[in-house]
């Protein structure tokens, strides 16, 4: 599996856990990464990440003993980050 234009980070990570992606309701796959993994996905650190998994600005799922993040929530957390105004004077 490739993919584009991901940052190659990114793609890595994806990569890597392509196998453990679970399905849901909609038999759309679930793009879920250990949680060290969606962090460096997403480079927010572990505060972060456990601050927005509190204010549901991502999704996270417990996997037996390990805290899973859905990729799909963190792309769309930074769909919904302002962006900058910048002054042209």
């Amino acid at each position: 599996m490739r993919f584009g234009r991901l940052d190659p980070v990114a793609a890595e990570i994806i990569e890597a856990h392509a196998g453990t992606m679970a399905d849901n309701d909609s038999n759309k796959r679930r793009r879920l990464v250990e949680f060290k993994d969606g962090c460096r996905y997403g480079k927010f650190g572990r505060t972060k990440a456990y601050e927005l998994i509190a204010r549901d600005k991502i999704r996270a799922y417990k996997m037996g003993g390990k805290t899973m993040i859905d990729l799909d929530s963190v792309d769309d957390y930074h769909a919904s980050l302002p962006r900058v105004e910048t002054r042209v004077g």
